[in-house]
């Protein structure tokens, strides 16, 4: 998927649904390391997506939170 799609996609998701995917990324990205270090498959790459589409979550999740608080 395109980095704008995905990112027009997680802005439309709520707030429950973006904490889920939090969580889902979170756990994923545990598995992939866990894998990595076992040299069960190489997928840097896959990690680094993963990281990423974190970090734009919770860089939403930091936003809306922050909107909050100012109104």
């Amino acid at each position: 998927m395109k980095r704008r799609e995905e990112l027009n996609k997680l802005v439309d998701m709520s707030d429950s649904d973006l904490r889920e995917e939090a969580v889902r990324l979170k756990e994923s990205l545990f598995r992939l390391k866990f894998k990595l270090a076992l040299g069960e498959m190489d997928a840097v790459k896959r990690v680094r997506e993963e990281k990423k589409t974190l970090a734009r979550v919770q860089t939403l999740m930091r936003h809306r939170a922050a909107a909050e608080t100012t109104r």
